[in-house]
């Protein structure tokens, strides 16, 4: 059996056809150009999966469906993205738009970090359980839940947005609108925000940071500017990754205790960080975990797939 996953985001999309063992036979990518007509964009979804299932030696006989991971409001039993707010889709009927360009028997539709999630439940940090609950950490907070094997997304399928849960009553403004979310404190850009309200503290108090040194050298302030300069042992960059690492440790907790899932995955740049990141959250974690014996505690795992995450799930979104 073979099977197309697409990854559509805003900057690009990428395609991938996979087998039933989850081998990549054929992947590329081409740019989105958000700023189109979204049968263009289609258009161009459908030429790429067109020449990754010749290159794969395949005909599209030999695939089973195309599954797609699109970002926005999803309503995946018709195959309509109901709202993206980085592409022009409202109300716009994906499937049936891919069909009308390729011979596939079947398209599926889902969330992008729901698909993610899916993925690295079958084929990466996951696999093997049955309950797992992937966090990514990008310009946002990105969540996926998966219960006895299948994604969860809410009677209306807009569930499992983590991110937006309120850790902080009143607190930083989110760009959903409400205040305090876990977003706005745990996202790479939460932690960008962080990182510069510090240097410029440091600086209207005459103290010459690393981290002012990083961003400089650098030519911006990124989700790696406070790491950098506290592993050369810059205090201040250290009391902006403990601030950081304590939001994001009180959302982990949470959704812990919401799900008791067998793994929590966490995915995006900032896992880079790796020990740096996850031995700090496992301490805090583990004081802040609804009680039990240890060997039945959730997993603190750091995604596996990486950018296949999306492909791979969309791609097994129909088994």
């Amino acid at each position: 059996m073979n099977y197309i996953g697409i990854d559509l985001g805003g900057t690009n999309i990428a395609v991938g056809i996979i087998n039933e063992k989850y081998d990549m036979l054929a992947k590329g990518s081409v740019p989105t150009g958000a700023e189109r007509d979204g049968k263009e964009i289609i258009k161009d979804m459908a030429d790429l999966c067109a020449k990754l299932v010749a290159e794969a030696g395949l005909t599209f006989d030999d695939i089973e469906y195309a599954g797609i991971a699109a970002p926005g409001s999803i309503d995946p039993e018709n195959g309509v993205v109901v709202y993206a707010n980085n592409l022009p889709f409202n109300n716009f009927a994906i499937a049936d738009i891919l069909k009308s360009y390729i011979p596939i028997k079947k398209v599926y539709l889902e969330n992008d970090a729901n698909a993610a999630a899916l993925g690295e439940a079958v084929a990466g940090a996951a696999r093997g359980v049955k309950h797992a609950v992937m966090i990514t950490l990008g310009t946002g907070v990105g969540g996926g839940i998966i219960i006895d094997g299948k994604i969860y997304s809410g009677f209306n399928y807009k569930g499992g947005e983590l991110g937006h849960i309120v850790i902080q009553h009143g607190g930083r403004p989110c760009s959903c609108g409400r205040l305090g979310c876990w977003e706005a404190y745990s996202s790479a850009t939460g932690l960008i925000n962080m990182t510069k309200e510090k240097i410029d503290e440091c600086n209207k108090a005459g103290i010459s940071t690393i981290m002012a040194g990083q961003a400089a050298s650098d030519g911006k302030v990124s989700g790696k500017t406070a790491f950098a300069a506290m592993k050369l042992g810059d205090v201040h960059a250290k009391a902006v990754v403990d601030e950081y690492i304590s939001y994001l440790a009180c959302g982990l907790s949470n959704i812990i205790n919401i799900f008791q899932p067998e793994v929590l995955v966490i995915g995006g740049g900032i896992c880079n960080e790796k020990e740096y990141l996850t031995d700090p959250l496992n301490a805090i974690i583990s004081g802040n975990t609804y009680g039990g014996s240890a060997d039945k505690a959730t997993a603190l795992k750091i995604a596996e797939l990486g950018n296949d995450a999306g492909i791979i799930g969309a791609a097994v979104l129909g088994l």
